[in-house]
């Protein structure tokens, strides 16, 4: 099943340690994870979870993908990307109204040939049924790819991801004590979860809250349980999941999705000035500042080897220039 896949990106992606920044705290050497450089339109994520869910799609004889987002989706533009290499027609469901000038990566996913319907308030796919339906009365045969492609099939992605980086740990006699990263749809964290149990990972997963709303009125720790639940049945993994087990750090994301603050600007100043890499200003900054607190404050043990997972997201650095001056 783990094999069962569309090749869309560029695997491994590096796995480099930051000097610079490990110098800046005492007692921690820190790591990144470099999966901006997935090779999908600019990379991403989310192209791990692409590759099972086009995979599928194929398989199932269908000729037209929907799926939704924010207008800045790092999800949608890879999923346009996904369907002009597969050839697959593409339906977005984008929140908000039709800006006048299409920027970062709502420009992007237009290029990229994507069909694109702004659904107001919803941009967690809300009105994908109706569109299904009238895709199908034109005799489209559609397949739905979840809020930020998150469900079993997307998140066999990183099942596969955590095996990718236990044979880099172990290629670079490394051991990782933290994980970092940022968890806003639950398909990334429910498939490290699921690799970390099946592949034997000895490292602590901390998911950084990136979105403070519901997901269809389900909160992000239950969306995360019911996809471990359903993948370790299929993955025929022995542990007996609890909700409880689903841990989730929200200190950060008070100010909401998609708000740019402070800290966020620093994060991404701080590791552009002193490695040359670029965060994106919605989940790898937020993700970054907060690991950057947790390590200033000394929330997790000293002497500890931290690794960024780094979720790409360049474009939408561009609709968010006028906040540097």
């Amino acid at each position: 099943m783990i094999e069962d896949k569309y090749n869309l990106g560029f695997f491994p992606t590096p796995l480099q340690k930051l000097d610079k920044i490990s110098q800046l705290f005492s007692g921690y050497t820190i790591y990144i994870k470099r999966d901006d450089h997935t090779g999908l339109a600019s990379g991403g994520n989310k192209t791990r979870k692409l590759e099972y869910l086009i995979k599928k799609a194929i398989t199932q004889g269908c000729d037209t993908i929907i799926t939704a987002g924010a207008q800045q989706s790092n999800h949608c533009r890879q999923t346009a990307a996904a369907c002009a290499i597969a050839g697959l027609e593409c339906h977005l469901l984008l929140g908000g109204k039709k800006p006048e000038v299409y920027e970062g990566n709502l420009l992007l996913s237009s290029i990229l040939g994507a069909n694109i319907h702004f659904t107001g308030d919803n941009r967690k796919g809300e009105d994908i049924p109706a569109l299904k339906k009238d895709l199908e009365e034109k005799n489209n045969t559609c397949f739905v790819i979840p809020y930020g492609g998150s469900n079993i099939t997307g998140a066999l992605g990183f099942v596969n991801a955590v095996k990718e980086v236990k044979e880099q740990l172990v290629e670079q006699n490394l051991k990782i004590d933290y994980i970092f990263f940022a968890s806003s749809s639950g398909g990334m964290q429910a498939g490290l979860t699921l690799g970390k149990e099946l592949y034997s990972l000895n490292s602590e997963l901390v998911p950084i809250s990136i979105d403070k709303d519901e997901t269809n009125g389900q909160s992000l720790e239950k969306v995360v349980f019911d996809i471990v639940k359903e993948g370790a049945s299929i993955l025929k993994i022995k542990k007996d999941f609890r909700q409880s087990d689903i841990h989730l750090n929200r200190d950060y994301d008070k100010d909401g999705y998609g708000v740019v603050t402070q800290n966020e600007i620093n994060a991404m100043n701080q590791l552009a000035r002193k490695e040359g890499i670029l965060l994106d200003p919605v989940y790898t900054a937020r993700a970054f500042y907060g690991m950057l607190d947790c390590l200033q404050n000394q929330k997790i043990q000293v002497n500890s080897n931290v690794l960024f997972w780094h979720t790409g997201g360049l474009p939408a650095i561009f609709k968010h220039a006028n906040q540097w001056k």
